[in-house]
């Protein structure tokens, strides 16, 4: 799994980068077919001009096979950004995992209506002239 981690209007400090890598492995730990993750730590100063606070996010695209996830958490505080991240991060991939177990289990084919009975009958009927 390829994992970047990049800094907008902040620089990435080893705390930041550790913190991003150790949320992540946990997200790793339920789906191993991640092919990439990116993920943009960024300070986000439109609410300062109101007296408000500073507020940091934490984003994350992931690839996946044919499929691509966005995350986005907004928090006062950069951890706790990341941690939130790593929770949606984790519920969607997750959730992917439990569509594409799924969609094996159902098969390709009929979807269980049918059953072989049903096309015995119809194979049965002589053709009307």
């Amino acid at each position: 799994m390829n994992v970047s981690i990049s800094g907008h209007h902040i620089s990435i400090t080893d705390a930041m980068n550790t913190a991003v890598r150790e949320k992540l492995t946990k997200v790793e730990r339920h789906f191993d077919q991640i092919q990439s993750i990116q993920v943009i730590l960024s300070l986000d100063n439109s609410g300062a001009s109101d007296g408000g606070q500073k507020s940091h996010k934490a984003e994350a695209i992931v690839r996946v096979s044919g499929q691509e996830m966005f995350v986005q958490a907004l928090d006062d505080d950069m951890y706790k950004a990341i941690n939130e991240m790593a929770d949606k991060l984790d519920r969607q991939v997750r959730k992917y995992k439990t569509r594409q177990e799924r969609k094996k289990v159902q098969g390709a084919g009929r979807d269980g209506r049918y059953t072989d009975n049903d096309v015995a009958d119809v194979a049965d009927v002589a053709p009307v002239i």
